[in-house]
């Protein structure tokens, strides 16, 4: 999704400002074999803190100190479970209207998504945003600046409308954006400090398939996300020849990314490259200077270099898994749903992990 990857390239190159976010992740699917038609989750500074799925029915805690949010709110999950349940039903109408405005009947078909806010612990900035996708494109998003609606496709301008002439809840949106999602962020902040505060710099490493491939400089087991990792050459940031990856989660709770480079000389004097990792809320550089003898690679025989990039693809299809699996899925489906257009009418409000009575949940009924 197009302007999610703006929002997550913003907040890397944004890394020293130390942004906390609080993110959830919708998507309702039809036709997707072995998945659950509606999957949700939150995550506090890309941290999955809860978890939801139309097969379990149920709002699951997936961190140790939530344990202690429940026992200071007893009534979280069954809450959170409420209003995950009303979203399921909500988004499994949205793909039948979705489809008639598409003019599709079968195939595969998923409506995400994605909502929530950063809050910068230094500064007390707030950005916020709120998106929604259909079939993996961009269909409409809030603009909290303008309190109007973003329809980047036809098909979304009829929603567009209804939805700017709804100013008071609008309003409402601007609201939990501004000031309720932040509160939040500080709350699981608070919660969780021990683990969600804490820093880990990672291991670094240089890798290669052969002579001619590109050199990757492939960074392991860091936190929080908040990372940038690029390639210099006699101390210059480079941006041609360069192929930046995305941050990645590790089973353990850690991240990776990795950053590619080109080298159409090889003749070139290696020394004058270095590998770059900043952590937010780290003021000192990780430092890998490029050397051919401390590039890992698949001419040295003890060394199986399939297995390291076996391990980085697998991580890959753990996000799509993960975050894509609420995210990305882009193909087509039948199934009759709802006529009852709740594209038309506004979206669920954004439902905290404690839902607020400020929220309303979506709206129901014809108009």
């Amino acid at each position: 999704m197009r302007l999610l990857a703006l929002l997550f390239l913003l907040e890397i190159h944004a890394a020293a400002a130390v942004f906390h976010s609080l993110r959830y992740f919708y998507t309702g699917s039809s036709g997707v074999p072995n998945f659950p038609e509606f999957v949700a989750v939150g995550l506090v500074d890309d941290v999955q803190f809860v978890h939801y799925d139309s097969n379990s029915r149920r709002a699951e805690a997936k961190q140790d100190w939530m344990k202690q949010v429940i026992a200071d709110d007893p009534s979280y999950v069954e809450r959170e479970t409420g209003n995950f349940i009303g979203d399921q039903q909500a988004f499994k109408n949205n793909i039948g209207v979705a489809k008639q405005r598409f003019n599709q009947t079968g195939g595969v078909h998923t409506v995400q998504r994605m909502y929530g806010c950063e809050w910068d612990d230094e500064t007390g900035e707030v950005r916020g945003y709120y998106q929604d996708a259909y079939d993996g494109e961009d269909f409409i998003a809030f603009d909290l600046k303008t309190l109007t609606w973003i329809a980047p496709t036809p098909q979304a301008v009829i929603t567009k409308h209804k939805w700017d002439n709804l100013d008071g809840q609008n309003k409402m949106y601007q609201h939990y954006f501004t000031q309720i999602c932040p509160d939040w962020v500080k709350k699981y902040l608070n919660y969780g400090k021990s683990r969600l505060l804490r820093t880990e710099l990672p291991r670094v490493a240089l890798l290669q398939k052969k002579p001619t491939s590109p050199v990757v400089c492939h960074a392991t087991g860091f936190f929080p996300a908040g990372a940038m990792l690029f390639w210099t050459k006699d101390g210059e940031e480079l941006h041609e020849d360069v192929d930046m990856g995305e941050v990645l989660p590790n089973p353990d709770g850690t991240f990776q990314m990795t950053a590619e480079l080109r080298l159409s000389d090889p003749s070139v004097d290696w020394g004058r490259y270095s590998c770059v990792f900043q952590l937010a809320g780290v003021k000192e550089d990780v430092v890998t200077r490029l050397r051919k003898e401390d590039i890992w690679t698949n001419r040295e025989p003890d060394l199986n270099l399939g297995l390291i990039v076996g391990a980085v693809v697998a991580a890959v299809v753990v996000l799509g898994l993960m975050v894509a699996g609420f995210f990305v899925y882009r193909r087509r489906t039948a199934n009759n749903t709802s006529e009852e257009d709740l594209l038309d009418k506004h979206p669920p409000a954004p439902a905290p992990a404690a839902s607020d009575p400020l929220l309303s949940p979506q709206d129901g009924g014809q108009e």
